[in-house]
């Protein structure tokens, strides 16, 4: 007599089916976990949803489109500034962390003023005048790759214009074991 085959599925292969959803569902939740604050809005969301999730704003400024940027900065000691882009009629445009390379090299040297460098970044860790060159600096602290403490310095004629910019390591997160290598 043929033996018939069995069309039910062998247990075995639900386990490996179970396992996989669970690593699946593992990922996903652990992915999720590394989603930053800011990366959770969508543009058309109301003001009011971002300030219920990140707080009331502690710098705004009015863009030239009618809109106004809320910022949430973490300087002096943090890297990160969340700013958040409002249209006139109170929707999200853009939120996002602006302390990061790709936002400082949209600054254009000999076009960029102080208000442009306030406004995009908000106030800086630190100030500086140097006499000899006659410029003032403003510095933001920040982590560039998420690996390197940085500061990044925005030089200001004394019209207010940015003539140049420059990062150099952050002098806060130096070891004084580095000091001695040669």
């Amino acid at each position: 007599m043929a033996q018939r085959r069995s069309t039910t599925l062998c247990p075995h292969r639900y386990r490996f089916d179970r396992r996989r959803f669970a690593l699946a569902f593992a990922l996903t939740l652990t992915l999720s976990a590394c989603v930053q604050p800011w990366e959770r809005f969508q543009a058309g969301e109301p003001e009011s949803a971002v300030t219920a999730a990140l707080g009331p704003p502690k710098e705004t400024y009015d863009l030239s489109n009618g809109g106004k940027r809320l910022m949430w900065p973490s300087q002096p000691m943090g890297e990160t500034t969340v700013a958040a882009d409002i249209d006139a009629n109170g929707k999200v445009v853009d939120v996002r962390q602006v302390l990061q390379p790709s936002e400082f090299y949209r600054a254009e040297p000999g076009k960029w003023t102080r208000a442009d460098v306030l406004t995009h970044f908000g106030r800086p860790e630190e100030t500086t005048y140097l006499p000899l060159v006659k410029r003032e600096v403003w510095s933001y602290r920040y982590l560039e790759d998420n690996t390197w403490y940085q500061l990044f310095h925005f030089y200001f004629d004394d019209t207010g214009l940015l003539r140049s910019t420059q990062k150099s390591p952050d002098p806060l997160h130096e070891h004084p074991d580095n000091e001695n290598m040669n």
